[in-house]
């Protein structure tokens, strides 16, 4: 009996969970330490390393990185001697075996600590494709679901002074109740995709924080700026101050129970700079909260219990602008704007692979630059924080999109929740970013009663964690009357700007543009969310021949004229800057893995269609 109740009492400490913490946000501006860099790594097909130690106590999980006691001890596995990659990175372009490989590989990283005295350690992931288990010395910190959104685990109580080892388990494996589901048209990248980061902060923090413009007539003479914030634990009567240096504005805040706090700073609009692409002016905001007295007179200045000394500090750049959809106009600033995009994926500039800098994000940014446009879809999931900073910086516009893509299952209400996680953490993470105008629920979704209720449900959700935004997504058109296109979606109701993807010259005879008619019944915003078609670099014949540039040229030269008459068209994203590699494109000798609709090849050449749409912006 007593050999069974340490045997439980073991199980217990080793799956004592330090659960997942709400988003850190702006973890970019704390103080953090980098676990990035190689982590050893090991394919483990079948989940011996998991499930084998879940069913059998008396087996060596993987998380437990044990070594042999004795001679005699049966133990096979040993990250120490096992191959190592680089954390950021995706494993299918780092290890040949896992090209195409789906399902689960562990990792693990040593690294030294030294604990700090009031403060607290989190763990922080910026994203790590699909589902995730994390141990900390042995401990289970957290379980993640989610490919492209950051998550974090207070590990202060299981880390050690000196070394310590942290171990992921990573399962790529694609599911019908997953978001996004079983089939999408890119690669599934697996692996830490992000970075991996130790972030310090007091034993209350600023969790989360939003800064915006309030709108106001164009002619008003003063401006509001509303500030609210989150702290880390529902603390009352806490001190806080926001301070706005270079318009010489500051507050004060004071806590509520639940920890949250608000302020409203009023500014002469004569000296406020809003962020524009053509002037893409930051303030810097800074966040500060008092610290705290102890609760005792003898209270010790060491302690790391609620009430300690230590207060918290955190600052970003924040644009101030405002976005909102007036009829069939989207007006920045109270000007309406045209939205002349593309769209993208999150992959490297030059060969695939998942792209993961600020470097990688400046390099794809730059061709849309050159391109003329003002505006990118980042399709088809969130994408890089560094990606989103960096847009902000230059001056270009961005929609954030969740992969609710294709067949979702609109039923189950796990995927409803996993979807609205997804969408909450994507908010959380960018709501200060002035950049971001349009918060994205799905991608072409079969119409039907269920994906109805679904999506509404989701878009209800955003507008409630953020109404300084438009929602839109992109829906499909299903076909033509007469050379009639008509929008006909039950979501136009939820939505602010009604989008569509529409693929006329790849999906149906590009011989059909010139006719065709396109009736948006709704006095909303329109935008073209994708049109385009596959050509390969350097491939020439005449325009009718399929995957030369020149069939691609023509078939841009044909939808931009046609765009031409849209009533209430507002901006376009077409189908996409760059090629990508998707599994579903098998055409030997022309995709080989590869979606060719790509204005740049793979490797960074410009096609001739990119010319079209460079000159058909310029005139917009």
């Amino acid at each position: 009996m007593k050999k069974l109740f340490l045997t439980l009492s073991l199980l217990a400490a080793l799956h004592a969970q330090a659960a997942e913490v709400p988003q850190l946000q702006n973890v970019l501006a704390r103080q953090t330490t980098s676990l990035n860099g190689p982590w050893h790594y090991i394919i483990d097909v079948q989940e011996e390393g998991y499930y084998d130690y879940r069913m059998n106590p008396t087996r060596w999980g993987f998380f437990r990185n044990a070594k042999p006691q004795k001679p005699e001890d049966l133990i096979e596995y040993d990250f120490d001697k096992a191959a190592v990659m680089q954390v950021p990175g995706d494993w299918n372009t780092q290890d040949e075996r896992l090209f195409f490989y789906e399902g689960t590989v562990w990792f693990m990283k040593r690294f030294s600590h030294q604990k700090q005295q009031n403060m607290r350690t989190l763990l922080y992931f910026g994203a790590v494709n699909y589902e995730t288990y994390v141990w900390v010395n042995g401990h289970e910190v957290c379980h993640h679901i989610g490919g492209f959104t950051p998550f974090n685990a207070d590990v202060t109580d299981q880390l050690r002074e000196g070394e310590n080892v942290v171990i992921v388990k990573v399962d790529n494996k694609r599911k019908a109740e997953a978001v996004p589901t079983q089939i999408f048209d890119w690669w599934n990248y697996g692996g830490i995709t992000r970075d991996v980061l130790l972030v310090e902060v007091p034993d209350v923090y600023i969790e989360n924080f939003k800064v915006q413009l309030e709108k106001a007539d164009a002619k008003a003479k003063q401006r509001e700026i509303t500030v609210n914030v989150q702290l880390s634990q529902p603390t009352e009567g806490r001190q806080l101050t926001v301070n706005i240096p270079e318009l010489k504005l500051s507050a004060p805040l004071l806590t509520d129970a639940k920890g949250k706090a608000s302020a409203s700073l009023r500014v002469p609009a004569k000296k406020l700079t809003l962020w524009s692409p053509d002037n893409p002016k930051r303030y810097r905001v800074e966040l500060s909260l008092a610290a705290n007295a102890p609760a005792a007179a003898n209270a010790s200045a060491s302690s790391s219990a609620p009430g300690s000394v230590v207060g918290d500090i955190v600052a970003d750049s924040i644009g101030f602008r405002t976005i909102e959809a007036r009829g069939k106009q989207i007006l920045l600033n109270g000007q309406p704007i045209f939205l002349k995009g593309i769209s993208m994926h999150e992959e490297k500039s030059h060969g695939g692979g998942r792209a993961n800098s600020t470097a990688d994000a400046h390099e794809l940014l730059s061709w849309a630059k050159e391109l003329g446009c003002n505006f990118v879809r980042l399709a088809h999931y969130p994408h890089n924080e560094y990606a989103v900073r960096e847009a902000e910086r230059m001056g270009i516009m961005v929609w954030s999109e969740i992969p609710c893509y294709w067949t979702i299952a609109w039923t189950n209400d796990g995927t409803f929740k996993n979807a609205q996680r997804q969408l909450t953490d994507m908010i959380v993470r960018d709501q200060n970013r002035a950049n971001v105008i349009i918060w994205s629920i799905a991608n072409e979704t079969p119409h039907s009663r269920e994906r109805d209720s679904f999506l509404s449900r989701l878009a209800q959700h955003a507008r409630s964690l953020d109404q300084s935004r438009l929602i839109s997504m992109a829906m499909e058109v299903t076909g033509a009357s007469d050379y009639l296109n008509r929008l006909n979606d039950n979501m136009h109701q939820y939505v602010d700007v009604v989008s569509f993807n529409q693929y006329i010259g790849w999906y149906r005879d590009v011989n059909d543009a010139p006719k065709m008619r396109w009736e948006i019944p709704y006095d909303k915003p329109a935008i073209v969310s994708e049109f385009g078609g596959g050509a390969k670099y350097g491939l020439h014949g005449p325009k009718n021949q399929r995957w030369t540039e020149e069939f691609q040229e023509n078939l841009y030269i044909e939808n931009t004229a046609m765009l031409d008459k849209v009533e209430g068209l507002c901006g376009t994203t077409p189908w996409i800057l760059k090629d990508f590699r998707s599994p579903r494109r098998v055409l030997d000798g022309i995709q080989d893995y590869y979606n060719r609709k790509g204005l740049f090849s793979d490797k960074g050449e410009k096609k001739k269609a990119f010319y079209i749409l460079q000159k058909w912006y310029q005139n917009k």
